[in-house]
């Protein structure tokens, strides 16, 4: 089961920019409602070395999914605790979100100049950046997912931290194992567990479709 070159040197700029931005997003964020950890921690930045995690990079090359270095900050220094922590953590996915729809909306806008429409090369570009829209997409509902690291489970860690601490480390610690195996064993042996490239392609068509991309 061999990595196709080609295909990965298509995936791995929306990587980049994707995961890039995601983690500006959260620490942007946590900066403005009142925390500067990540401004000490040199993560309010669009440097991409500042925020790739290898492990979870190369995860998205093979697999299509996967993270960045997590942007920590401080809930103590948050006015609004709780829902501050939930603003943080969406921040990231809404992100991507918004860039995949950027990504189809240049692909569309090049779509109309003749250039791009009659040659091969106009094309492959076209198609390399939808690929790119589909990649943010595919970070946006990833990350969604409520499993730990994703931001999906701040959604509910933020309260079980309180009320129950243990389980929220043992769900944290078991649920990050949990993610893992998941993605290894969807990329690297088909096995279809959270239908995700299902949900991305149907909901990437019907943006594309309001898009009046055909």
């Amino acid at each position: 089961m061999g990595i196709d070159l080609i295909e990965s040197l298509k995936i791995i700029p929306a990587a980049v920019i994707g995961l890039t931005v995601h983690e500006f997003s959260h620490g942007y964020t946590a900066y403005k409602l009142g925390d500067d950890t990540a401004k000490k921690d040199g993560r309010l930045t669009l440097n991409p070395l500042k925020h790739i995690d290898w492990m979870g990079f190369f995860l998205i090359v093979i697999a299509g999914f996967g993270w960045a270095k997590p942007v920590i900050f401080n809930p103590d220094n948050l006015k609004h605790k709780h829902r501050d922590e939930i603003l943080i953590s969406i921040a990231g996915p809404f992100s991507n979100f918004l860039l995949a729809i950027l990504f189809f909306v240049i692909a569309r806008l090049l779509y109309f100049a003749d250039f791009f429409q009659a040659t091969k090369f106009g094309l492959e570009t076209i198609n390399v950046i939808m690929i790119w829209g589909v990649i943010n997409f595919s970070l946006f509902i990833f990350n969604l997912i409520p499993l730990p690291p994703l931001d999906g489970s701040h959604l509910y860690l933020t309260f079980l931290k309180e009320i129950h601490p243990k389980l929220m480390m043992n769900i944290y610690k078991y649920g990050t194992l949990v993610l893992f195996a998941i993605i290894i064993a969807e990329s690297q042996f088909k096995i279809e567990i959270l239908h995700l490239s299902g949900i991305i392609g149907f909901f990437s068509k019907n943006i594309i479709q309001v898009l009046s991309f055909h």
